[in-house]
Parts: C-alpha cells; sequence; structure tokens
C-alpha cells in the first residue's frame, strides 16, 4: 500500500513547491498593494514560452536558464510600471481589471507568437533523469523542488526581516501612507516586490515544465489559480502560510489523481472509481471551504479598520 501511495504523495510535495513559489508573488503583492495579481500565472507561463524559444535559438541552457529568470523579473518589473503603476490612487477595482488585461494581453500574444500550437519544453539535464525512492520511480525534479522551494523561502524571509528593502516591504504593508511620509520610496518597493515575485514564478516556471513539457498559451491558467488558491488557504499576505498551503493542496490533488489505483489495489469496489475526475475541483472545493469557515487562512491575521 505505501509503496502504491508514495509516487503521489512525491509527485504532491514537488508540485506544492512549485505552486509555492507562484503563491509567494500572490501573497506578496497583495501584502503590500491589497491587490490580487491575476497576470501572475501568465508571467508564469511566458517564463516558459521564453525557455523555449532562447534555447531554441542555440543558446546553451547553462546561460538560458539565468537569461530566462532575468527576462522575467524584467517582465515583472514592466507589468507594474506601465498597467499598475499609473493606477496606484484610482479605485481598486480599476486596478482589477487592468490586471485582468495584463493576463489576456500576455495570452494573446504568445498565441500570436506561437500560432496556438503546443511548445516542447526543452529537457533539462540531471533534473530530468529519472530515481528510483522506496521502489517507487520518480524524476530527480521531485526531490530538487522541495528543497529549493524551502531554500529560496528562507532566503526571501531572511531578506524581508534583515534588509533594509526588507523593512521598508514591511512597512508599507502595515500603512501604505505613513510610509510615504517616512519617506520611504514606494514606487521602488513596490517593484522590488514584482521583481522578486516574478522571478520566483521563473523558478516555478523550469520546475513544472520539467514534468509537464509542453507549454501553450493557457498553459499559467490552472497553476496560477491553484497558487492563488494556495496563497488565500494559507492566510493571503503570508508567505509561509502560502507555502504550507501549496503544498497541501499539491499533495491532496495528486492523492485525488491517484485515488482510482490506490483504492484498487486496497481491494474496493470498481463502483468507487471515477474520484479522479474531482483532483481540480477539490482545490476550488477547499477555497470555498476556508472562506467560509477561516476567511483569514491558516496563518492570516484578522484586521481591524479604525473608524
Amino acid at each position: 500500500m505505501f509503496q502504491t501511495v508514495l509516487p503521489y504523495i512525491l509527485s504532491g510535495i514537488s508540485v506544492g513547491g512549485q505552486y509555492a513559489l507562484i503563491a509567494i508573488g500572490y501573497t506578496m503583492v497583495y501584502g503590500i498593494l491589497r491587490l490580487i495579481n491575476f497576470a501572475h500565472g501568465d508571467v508564469f507561463m511566458v517564463a516558459g514560452i521564453l525557455m523555449v524559444y532562447i534555447t531554441a535559438s542555440g543558446v546553451p541552457l547553462y546561460i538560458s536558464i539565468p537569461l530566462v529568470l532575468v527576462l522575467t523579473a524584467l517582465i515583472g518589473f514592466v507589468i507594474e510600471r506601465v498597467a499598475y503603476k499609473p493606477l496606484r490612487e484610482a479605485p481598486r477595482m480599476s486596478i482589477m481589471i487592468s490586471a485582468i488585461g495584463v493576463s489576456y494581453t500576455l495570452q494573446n500574444l504568445v498565441l500570436y507568437i506561437t500560432g496556438g500550437l503546443n511548445q516542447q519544453y526543452p529537457t533539462v539535464p540531471w533534473i530530468s533523469e529519472s530515481v528510483t525512492i522506496f521502489g517507487a520511480t520518480t524524476k530527480v525534479v521531485t526531490l530538487v523542488t522541495p528543497v529549493l522551494t524551502l531554500v529560496l523561502v528562507v532566503l526571501l524571509v531572511t531578506l524581508i526581516n534583515h534588509t533594509k528593502v526588507g523593512m521598508a516591504m514591511r512597512a508599507v504593508s502595515k500603512d501604505f501612507e505613513t510610509s510615504q511620509l517616512m519617506g520611504i520610496r514606494i514606487n521602488s518597493v513596490i517593484s522590488a516586490t514584482f521583481v522578486i515575485g516574478s522571478f520566483l514564478a521563473a523558478v516555478g516556471s523550469v520546475l513544472y515544465f520539467t514534468n509537464y513539457t509542453t507549454v501553450i498559451q493557457t498553459s499559467g491558467a490552472m497553476p496560477g489559480l491553484k497558487a492563488f488558491v494556495a496563497a488565500v488557504f494559507g492566510g493571503i499576505g503570508s508567505i509561509p502560510g502560502a507555502v504550507v498551503g501549496a503544498f497541501i493542496i499539491g499533495i491532496c490533488e495528486n492523492i485525488i489523481k491517484g485515488l482510482d489505483i490506490i483504492l484498487i489495489k486496497a481491494g474496493i469496489s470498481s463502483s468507487m472509481l471515477g474520484l479522479t475526475t474531482f483532483s481540480d475541483a477539490f482545490t476550488f472545493a477547499l477555497l470555498i471551504v476556508i472562506l467560509v469557515v477561516k476567511p483569514t487562512g491558516l496563518f492570516g491575521e484578522k484586521t481591524t479598520d479604525k473608524v
């Protein structure tokens, strides 16, 4: 039984780490701007497309991977400056509509470039290789993802807690107007937030598309939505919460995907089969439950509005 469940647990941990890297971008932007950046999943997708085209042009992987990370961070910076900065004083609904507009713009640009055809993601040496753990065969990326995710999260938390940029981010997230009056360069802090979030999404894309090797214009939609649910589940605005939420969702989702096989090997009647269909539905059902039972999420803090 253990050997039947283990591959799904390993896959869930891997996918959870990839969701976590995307979810951090959502939670950081929300923590500072109180904005859900609906284009974030598409930035993740664009990172995958960039990798496809850069490697196809003959650039070796040891150059193309860092180049994709830098370009994706730059795209995040440009999006913030072009689509969000001009609307800083506008109603929040205007910024959300702008975010949706950016999302569809990125999707349509990629559709125009690729012609809507599936793009084959390049094979990344070593992490694409297979490995056997306790009798379960998986890819090396499955083992690398949670470790790399935790390392990046520790580095990010260290940056936020022990640097001037991090102090400025914490100040802005607590009180936007007062931070401005105290001389904090709000625009620089917000840009840094988008750059960090986009960089992490690019790292997540390298890991994700090593497992799911085709990229199309909608490839960022479902991972982006699930990462958003993970951020809400963990407590939107909380980085540890986003990471924990992502791992829980990744593991549960993959166990549900393998539930039919697990039940068959456990001797359960075949009339119980078909539960795999609900692997995606589970994520969004969980979002509804969390919003009803604990709207602030696992690690979210209650906020009180001053009158």
